[in-house]
């Protein structure tokens, strides 16, 4: 089993990485959430593996951090109807935190505005999910919106830890006022990073928008 790749980024597309080791260059669907933090061309990057098998082919899934190569690999083991690429979808969508908060809610509305995802498969995950992932009020790492450049682990992410509750509720209000999920999702996790962990849904929105 693999359990990470590390290497030079030689190729990178919104979905794809291509990283060499070893003389090898390894083909690695990644979802956006991971590709807008890789480091530039050539620069050192380590992925977190995913790898299915099949009698036809063998793909790879790579994720910046270990959190969310455990997250998709256990929507599609426990979630019935879920695949490999609508768990990379689902987390190219929305950022760890906001699916955890989403799950935790019960908040199908927020899941099914992933790309790919109705509402009845978001009522899915929420059924299977919601008692496997944090326990509500939990506090969890905000991941860093900057690249990431060097093989280390947690060591090279932001430490940044933010309140389920006040993440989720400030990427909702973004969403009221127009924001796509994605894009509403990217500003908070910005602004998490730019406040610290105390800071409060209010400042956090506030933040988000520019104010």
């Amino acid at each position: 089993m693999i359990a990470f790749i590390e290497g030079k980024l030689m190729e990178c597309q919104l979905n794809l990485a291509v990283i060499q080791t070893g003389g090898i260059g390894y083909e690695v669907n990644v979802p956006l959430t991971t590709s807008e933090r890789l480091p530039a061309l050539g620069e050192s990057v380590r992925l977190h593996i995913q790898a299915t098998y099949r009698e036809d082919s063998q793909t790879l899934y790579g994720f910046i951090d270990r959190e969310s190569r455990d997250f998709f690999r256990m929507i599609v083991d426990k979630v019935s109807g879920i695949g490999p690429k609508i768990a990379l979808n689902l987390l190219g969508s929305l950022s760890l935190p906001t699916l955890k908060n989403s799950i935790a809610q019960g908040d199908v509305g927020m899941l099914s505005k992933a790309q790919g995802l109705g509402k009845k498969t978001a009522e899915r995950i929420v059924v299977e999910l919601k008692d496997k992932v944090l326990p509500k009020g939990t506090v969890i790492q905000a991941p860093s919106s900057q690249g990431i450049s060097s093989g280390a682990d947690s060591a090279n992410f932001s430490d940044i830890s933010q309140d389920l509750n006040a993440y989720g509720d400030a990427v909702s209000a973004l969403l009221t006022l127009g924001y796509k999920a994605t894009d509403a999702d990217q500003a908070v996790r910005r602004a998490a990073e730019a406040l610290g962990k105390t800071c409060s849904t209010e400042e956090l929105i506030r933040k988000a928008l520019g104010r």
